[in-house]
């Protein structure tokens, strides 16, 4: 049985106002299609830097992939990755996190990265 997603704006807006709960500003930098656009991440890191994180599906929930082999990129190679990702792709969410702890803000895991410790 598929997952039961809310529309990607709501989703969007819902990450956006727990972060900003918490001081970190997100922005919206390219509007995508509202009820499916897919969402790509730029987690600013504040030191010219950045991770680009690309949302992808797995049988154990949402993931978040590295857009490239390079993560964190330089901040000009992941402006200039999403800005080719929104020319091929309009319907796409490009969201960009400040956060020099480069913490994700969004449901999901980066893939690749250790998951946390078990509670005990």
């Amino acid at each position: 049985m598929s997952e039961i997603r809310p529309a990607t704006e709501l989703f969007v807006k819902a990450q956006i106002r727990t972060a900003g709960r918490e001081g970190v500003p997100v922005t919206i930098v390219h509007r995508g299609d509202p009820t499916s656009g897919t969402v790509i991440l730029k987690i600013n890191l504040l030191n010219g830097t950045a991770r680009v994180l690309v949302e992808a599906r797995a049988e154990s929930g949402r993931i978040w992939m590295p857009a490239t082999a390079t993560d964190p990129m330089t901040d000009a190679a992941a402006e200039s990755y999403l800005s080719r990702q929104a020319s091929i792709d309009p319907d796409v969410w490009i969201v960009e996190i400040e956060d020099k702890k480069g913490r994700l803000w969004f449901p999901g895991r980066v893939a690749g990265d250790e998951p946390p410790p078990a509670p005990f």
